[in-house]
């Protein structure tokens, strides 16, 4: 059987993956890896993000490329996260050889729509809407001049998404996302396919815990005014513990925590931190305000932890509704503690869990339907 090979031109370097759209590039590579295809890596990078030497435990093939950031891109008309990720290296690497290529999300899409490339396979993996994001992120953001970065940003990727047209196929991560590319591209091939994570088992304890944990990118706009949210509105006043955790919190939210025997903030942990804290928990509850893409914290929640409480955002499409406890408001949010920290986390709840997961949300499943997608062939390159 001949080998499979696969362009995929990535936004970041994908390692190491420590927020969400990486996660999913390191590990659909790892599994495509492990199948047998042969990836050749493009990735853009920038100040704060080292080359990794792991990657060639993957790849054979790692190139990088520098981000063009500054007043040129930002005056482009195309969005500033796809403008500045522009190479003549990388449309010449592209060039050497006639494998499929993977656009890791919108940001890497500039060379979609290059007519060098017509003749090719091009697939689009989406993460998020993005004009969708960047618009929940104006909502969000109180600051005017990032308020205004967003808006424009929301409007100029809104414009620009009609590039996904020249797409042979799109790979899509929640159902609602897959419905709206369906219908804006009803031409063009689009499956839904969930984000690859870092959970193979489910890792769950039965019993019990003393905290609500919520975990996150603290720093991100939307997740800002999450834990605000949580802070003002559900845990105002009620004596359970909540413990957030994530990387760069604002000095805005280290104010609201300082003094309050009820809030605990953990700025910065690593994995093997987070882990414990989301297992040892007894609620984690993830809240958003804006229902894109997939949440991966969700997922390890849900691998690791007890009862997740959940406003129905963050499902968005993901098929785990009956994993979760849903409330709406802050009322509905508070009753639904009372009722968690009042019972244990059961055995036949850990079952249900793994099938659930199991059945949607295997990497090992997904990553043959993407080779079969992508390859048109079913079996498994040995």
């Amino acid at each position: 059987m001949s080998e499979n090979y696969l362009n995929i031109v990535a936004f970041d370097i994908p390692y190491p993956p420590n927020y969400g759209g990486v996660i999913d590039v390191w590990y659909k590579m790892k599994f495509l890896h492990r199948k047998g295809v042969k990836i050749i890596l493009h990735c853009y990078e920038y100040p704060g993000r080292d080359r990794s030497n792991e990657l060639n435990t993957i790849c054979e093939k790692v190139y990088y490329y520098p981000r063009l950031l500054g007043l040129r891109s930002a005056l482009s008309l195309k969005p500033y996260i796809v403008s500045s990720r522009r190479s003549n290296d990388l449309i010449g690497n592209l060039l050497k050889n006639d494998y499929p290529i993977l656009f890791e999300g919108l940001h890497s899409c500039y060379y979609i729509d290059d007519p060098r490339l017509q003749n090719r396979f091009l697939i689009y993996r989406e993460s998020n809407i993005e004009h969708w994001y960047y618009y929940s992120l104006f909502r969000a953001d109180n600051h005017p001049a990032k308020k205004l970065y967003f808006l424009m940003a929301s409007l100029k990727l809104r414009l620009y998404q009609k590039v996904l047209r020249h797409a042979s196929l799109m790979l899509v991560v929640s159902q609602k996302d897959t419905a709206y590319l369906k219908k804006h591209f009803p031409g063009n091939r689009v499956e839904y396919l969930p984000s690859f994570h870092a959970n193979e088992t489910v890792e769950t304890l039965p019993g019990s815990g003393n905290y609500a944990l919520y975990n996150g990118n603290i720093e991100v706009p939307e997740n800002t005014y999450a834990v605000a949210y949580l802070i003002n509105e559900v845990f105002n006043d009620v004596n359970f513990k909540l413990v957030i955790a994530g990387m760069k919190p604002p000095d805005r939210i280290k104010k609201m925590v300082a003094g309050n025997p009820n809030l605990e903030l953990i700025a910065n942990p690593d994995d093997d931190q987070m882990f414990d804290l989301i297992k040892k928990a007894h609620v984690n509850i993830l809240v958003t305000f804006q229902a894109t893409g997939l949440k991966l914290k969700l997922l390890n929640t849900l691998y690791k932890g007890r009862f997740c409480l959940v406003n129905d955002k963050m499902l968005n499409g993901t098929g785990l509704n009956n994993l979760c406890e849903i409330a709406n408001t802050a009322k509905a949010q508070k009753e639904k503690l009372k009722l968690l920290f009042n019972k244990d986390f059961k055995k036949e709840e850990i079952d249900q869990r793994k099938t659930i997961l199991n059945q949607l949300y295997s990497n090992e499943v997904n990553a043959r339907r993407l080779i079969s997608l992508v390859f048109q062939n079913s079996n498994d390159p040995e």
